[in-house]
């Protein structure tokens, strides 16, 4: 129960809305307890007036109540629908919101250990999970207490022993079936949970890796699998179920044994009454009526147990602590700045070895640097700590003079452009992706860089509206890096990170962007991660890695008079051409 304290608290933004629902509801609950009730005492008490022959009889009145009754049932459990999903909506929009803000912190070094599939589990399933914490819990459990107080009270005017029976009776089958239910469903709802996002986590890496699955043959296999958790989860589900009639047969029982309790008391005499008349009638009904609030309690503290699992899970992420922290205030980094880093060392964790290992390298403002080595060496790992993905174990960064980890987040990022190994596409139009960007970008400005990145034939068919769909897996991988090279020039940012930035193209295409980015960023401090050779030439510094450390550094005539670690790497690549 302690897992959704802190869920609960979000709750009291929408309190209005939250207790109106509940009012409504109580409203209804009574409207339909009183059309059952007064409907049953009225047509007794019409037939026993006509078998005794009475000339005069009011039905005006209870006929009067009854419409009355049928009306505000009616009416009261439209806007009580209307009101309790509004509210429940709001909620999932609330919750939705405050756990992505909170898992943006978190990003990348925080969710490093979920795969994407569970994130996006926990952020639409788990979160629909909590909506059963008003819908089937909050509202039901209120309502009905309020509900056995007020038929208690009222007909204590009639008689007060037939009313405390009632009440008594109800209040009891409240306290005890409740959390009876709640225990006997809790180890099947938190296996819901569980396999819910098992399978979904399956599906989601089957429908990426399907080219993979079936190129190595683990396609069946694969299958199998999924169908094993989908066969466990139908297994819990069906459980469940058994549950769920199991406690609505025991509220049927408890409801009609009630039901025969009162007309059994009842028919000794109802009030000064003797015999009882149409009033035993009044109880009978009110009896069988009254029940209908707590027909939903049992079945509520079935689904808990799967609410409190999902919310469990969604504290796992939230509960983090961010790796990287920024500060509140504004700062205002430099039109070109330098980099400084300084005994730099870094390990990811749980990696006994550094990615980095006291590496320190100045760079000049406007100077542009190309970064070589083999895989792993550590260059990725040191793009990603001058954006702040991460924080360096030991050592110093600074961007112009301040350090690094001293530039609010906005800041920093406006300063950056980050050119990554796969640009991330949104599935969304392709103006839109550019727009990401550069928000204030017009159409024109937009084609005009798609042009000059070698990407006109996307505007051929619906131009800027062209559909890319999920992560852009219609285009090639050229194509995305070059779509990833535009939207970093958009950025227009005085530092300009890249990630291999020229992998898969064609020398063509190679020599065209290389060319694009020594015009565009002539005035830009950049770094660029690369594998390949071509046009290294034309930068100011080549700097090679190996092992976490930088092994050498200079001009491209300097490192191959050397005769060093980047003459052999130009002559190996030389030979494989």
């Amino acid at each position: 129960m302690r897992a959704l304290l802190p869920w609960l608290g979000l709750f009291r933004r929408h309190k209005w809305r939250l207790t109106l629902g509940i009012l409504l509801a109580v409203v209804t609950l009574l409207a339909s307890i009183g059309l059952l009730t007064l409907s049953g005492w009225f047509l007794s008490a019409s037939a026993l007036a006509g078998l005794a022959g009475l000339q005069t009889f009011n039905y005006m009145l209870p006929a009067a109540g009854v419409r009355g009754a049928a009306i505000t049932r009616t009416a009261g459990r439209y806007f009580e629908r209307l009101v309790s999903h509004d509210a429940t909506f709001r909620i999932l929009q609330h919750l939705r919101v405050t756990l992505f803000s909170r898992l943006l912190p978190l990003s990348p070094g925080g969710l490093r250990r979920f795969r994407q599939g569970d994130l996006l589990n926990r952020l639409v399933a788990d979160v629909d999970a909590l909506d059963h914490l008003y819908l089937r819990v909050i509202s039901p459990l209120v309502g009905a207490l309020v509900v056995i107080i007020l038929v208690t009270f009222g007909l204590s005017w009639v008689n007060l022993t037939l009313a405390l029976t009632l009440g008594g009776i109800m209040l009891l089958t409240l306290l005890l079936l409740p959390p009876l239910f709640w225990r006997a469903g809790r180890p099947i709802g938190e296996s819901l949970t569980h396999l819910r996002g098992e399978y979904r986590q399956q599906l989601i890496a089957w429908l990426h890796g399907q080219a993979e699955l079936s190129l190595f043959g683990a396609s069946q296999r694969w299958r199998d699998e999924m169908t094993d958790t989908e066969q466990r989860w139908l297994d819990a589900q069906r459980r469940q179920a058994g549950l769920t009639a199991l406690s609505q047969s025991l509220m049927l029982l408890i409801g009609g044994l009630t039901m025969l309790l009162i007309l059994w008391l009842a028919g000794a005499g109802v009030g000064s009454q003797q015999p009882p008349g149409a009033l035993i009638a009044l109880f009978v009904f009110c009896a069988l009526a009254a029940f209908e609030a707590l027909a939903p309690i049992t079945g509520a503290f079935q689904h808990l147990g799967q609410t409190i699992a999902s919310a469990l899970r969604l504290s796992q992420v939230t509960e983090q602590k961010p790796t990287v922290t920024f500060p509140d205030a504004p700062t205002t980094p430099p039109n070109q700045p330098s980099l400084n880093l300084e005994n730099v060392s870094f390990a990811w964790p749980e990696q006994q070895r550094n990615a980095l290992e006291s590496v320190s390298l100045q760079v000049a403002p406007g100077e542009h640097i190309a970064i070589l080595g083999r895989t792993g060496c550590g260059k990725s790992t040191l793009l990603s700590l001058l954006t702040r993905a991460s924080d360096p174990d030991s050592g110093e960064i600074r961007l112009g003079e301040r350090l690094l980890r001293d530039y609010d987040e906005a800041s920093l990022r406006a300063a950056i452009s980050v050119v990554p190994q796969r640009p991330w596409l949104f599935s969304a139009t392709l103006r839109d992706n550019l727009l990401l960007a550069s928000p204030q970008a017009d159409d024109e400005t937009l084609s005009a860089i798609l042009t000059r990145v070698g990407l006109a034939g996307l505007l051929q068919d619906q131009g800027l509206n062209a559909w890319l769909g999920e992560g852009g897996r219609q285009l090639s991988g050229g194509e995305l890096r070059r779509l990833g090279i535009a939207r970093a020039l958009l950025h227009n940012a005085p530092l300009v990170l890249m990630d291999e930035p020229t992998e898969g193209l064609d020398a063509a295409t190679e020599r065209q962007i290389l060319a694009l980015l020594r015009d565009l960023c002539a005035d830009k401090t950049l770094l660029m991660v690369t594998h390949r050779l071509h046009g290294l030439s034309a930068f100011d510094r080549i700097v090679v890695m190996d092992d976490g450390h930088i092994v050498e550094q200079g001009s491209h005539e300097t490192l191959l008079a050397s005769g060093g670690r980047y003459t052999q790497f130009h002559r190996r690549l030389q030979a494989m051409i």
